[in-house]
């Protein structure tokens, strides 16, 4: 059974970092096609970066420059690590990972990122 459990969320201040992580057990990260997403409170879920299974990253506008998706397939593990965090950066971050060539798609339960002063 795949699982995919997120990590890393907290409270920090405008302008601060964080590192989530994003595991995936049960299966090899390698034959996925990562993704993080985000949902703000009454808003809905949005694509934030994502990176295939061949190390290309995208990243919506909002978040380029400063964010950075990575992976490392010997961990089973994606990052993506926050910069100059906003106050609209708060929300829930989600991790999905959709197997290369299949479509099966996996979510994690999400963490919890708050930007505050």
């Amino acid at each position: 059974q795949v699982q995919v459990v997120e990590s890393g969320g907290g409270l920090v201040r405008p302008g601060g970092s964080l590192r989530l992580s994003c595991t995936i057990s049960g299966s090899i990260l390698s034959m996925y096609t990562m993704y993080w997403y985000r949902q703000a409170p009454g808003k809905q879920r949005e694509w934030v970066a994502s990176i295939t299974s061949g190390d290309s990253a995208s990243y919506a506008v909002a978040v380029r420059g400063r964010f950075s998706i990575s992976r490392e397939n010997a961990k089973n593990t994606m990052y993506l690590q926050m910069n100059n965090l906003k106050f609209e950066d708060t929300a829930v971050y989600f991790c999905q990972g959709v197997r290369v060539g299949v479509g099966d798609e996996y979510w994690g339960q999400g963490t919890q990122v708050t930007v505050s002063s």
